[in-house]
């Protein structure tokens, strides 16, 4: 029977591989190690920014240990959506770490680059030709989109980790690709049933989030013929049907059917079984192939300039009604600053009170206690760093005394209350605030028709 056995170790490049996890996992035999290495997860500043959320000591620290193991183990390492947005520059920057670590290990080799960032241009063009669609809760878009936007790139499928392996690269380093398809690309190119390497990528792409303890880091995927098995890494830690299956639930809409660009993955018939104390099987899952094949775009900019100023409030009149502040300041500061010549069209402000319902925004439910104290953190956005930093200062007395009652419209009864700056300048200003802007499939006529290949040989 055809098999393919795939070493995850971590759920994210730069997260902090687990040294005796990965050394387990590399006994078990892998054909492969493969890792994902971006998301959009963290928001559209990495894109729009062009630059990645991990440290760079903790990536050397990771590809360190993944490369020296690929080295020894003899077999490919493949990473997927670098420094975390997937540019074309964070590929390069993914491969600047990788010939490092090679020149200190003394390591040989061919590296493939694999790039998917778009050029504008080419976008106006498809969406001329109608092969541009949004996808559920897409932005309206024009033509003029693909030009605000600071960064494009286009989510590639397992045909380019493919197309890298079969031009010989030991490492395989790929822009924006879906988390599943670094993972499946080995065992479908094997000849192992498609479905199962759909299924089982999405079951690891997260690392040890399929076990009982995600302290673990790593699985090991084991995909042939019928199915896949997902075994853990770590003594006392426990992949079962229930952790399984439920990773379905992650980051999808539907469990029951997940899009890839080479088209579905159905799970409806699944069958997990526990084959021993740590490791699940599973069967029975569909693969659905598309018509036409396509490939998420996603883009980015900034959308304005922002300031923030965080205030601590413990006094009880507030405490036990917080919306009723947050009301009365806003209206009555909005005043004030429109008297300094700013527009209403221009900026924009929120109150988040943290310990209240800054997390699960909307209504508190009737009943629930006042907090003791709650973390009042105010955001003004607006078209320039400038304006939001003004705003910002016109709110600053205001945050340290404004009363629980006083709505602008009668005259305050009480002393007036004092709150707690935790800084000194209270208002921060934190530069663009971005936004993504796409979020729609561009049709292709082949899978590598917007994906650029380089290759490096070490010698």
């Amino acid at each position: 029977m055809k098999q393919c056995k795939i070493l995850m170790p971590i759920g994210g490049l730069g997260a902090g591989i687990h040294q005796e996890a990965f050394n387990n996992g590399m006994a078990m035999g892998p054909d492969v190690i493969a890792i994902d290495a971006g998301s959009t997860d963290s928001g559209p500043a990495y894109l729009a920014n062009d630059m990645c959320k991990y440290a760079r000591g903790m990536l050397k620290n990771d590809l360190q240990i993944a490369l020296i193991g690929a080295k020894q183990g003899g077999i490919p390492l493949l990473i997927g959506s670098c420094g975390t947005c997937g540019t074309d520059n964070m590929v390069d920057e993914t491969a600047e770490i990788v010939m490092e670590i090679f020149r200190e290990e003394g390591f040989t080799g061919k590296i493939a680059k694999v790039y998917s960032q778009q050029n504008p241009e080419v976008l106006k063009q498809k969406w001329d030709e109608g092969k541009i669609h949004p996808l559920e809760g897409a932005p309206e878009i024009s033509v003029e989109t693909f030009n605000q936007c600071a960064n494009i790139v286009a989510v590639m499928g397992a045909e380019p980790f493919l197309e890298a392996l079969e031009n010989g690269a030991d490492v395989v380093l790929c822009g924006r690709a879906t988390d599943t398809a670094i993972i499946a690309a080995l065992p479908v190119k094997m000849g192992c049933n498609v479905a199962a390497a759909w299924h089982g990528a999405k079951t690891v792409e997260c690392g040890a989030q399929c076990t009982d303890n995600e302290e673990g880091k790593g699985v090991f995927l084991t995909v042939d013929e019928e199915g896949f098995t997902v075994t853990p890494l770590l003594p006392g830690t426990h992949c079962t049907p229930y952790t399984v299956s439920a990773h379905l639930l992650y980051e999808n809409v539907d469990p029951f059917r997940l899009t890839e660009p080479s088209g579905a993955m159905l799970t409806h018939d699944a069958v997990y079984t526990q084959i021993d104390e740590q490791s699940v099987y599973v069967t029975g899952s569909q693969f659905e192939h598309a018509a036409q094949y396509t490939m998420k775009l996603e883009g980015a900019a900034v959308a304005g300039f922002q300031n923030i100023s965080l205030v601590g409030i413990a006094n009880p009149k507030i405490t036990a009604d917080p919306d009723k502040w947050i009301r009365n300041i806003s209206a009555y500061v909005d005043t004030y600053i429109r008297k300094i010549g700013i527009s209403a069209e221009d900026y924009s402000f929120n109150f988040k009170a943290y310990g209240y319902n800054a997390v699960l925004d909307g209504p508190v439910p009737e009943g629930t206690l006042p907090p003791r104290e709650i973390g009042m953190l105010l955001t003004v956005t607006a078209k320039t760093q400038e304006m939001a930093t003004q705003i910002a200062k016109v709110f600053n007395p205001f945050l340290l005394h404004f009363p629980a009652d006083y709505d602008g419209n009668s005259r305050v009864q009480e002393q007036l209350p004092s709150f707690a700056f935790p800084f000194s300048p209270v208002d921060c200003p934190r530069g663009g605030t971005c936004e993504f802007k796409l979020h729609h499939v561009v049709d292709v006529a082949d899978p590598l028709e917007l994906v650029q290949f380089e290759y490096v040989n070490i010698e």
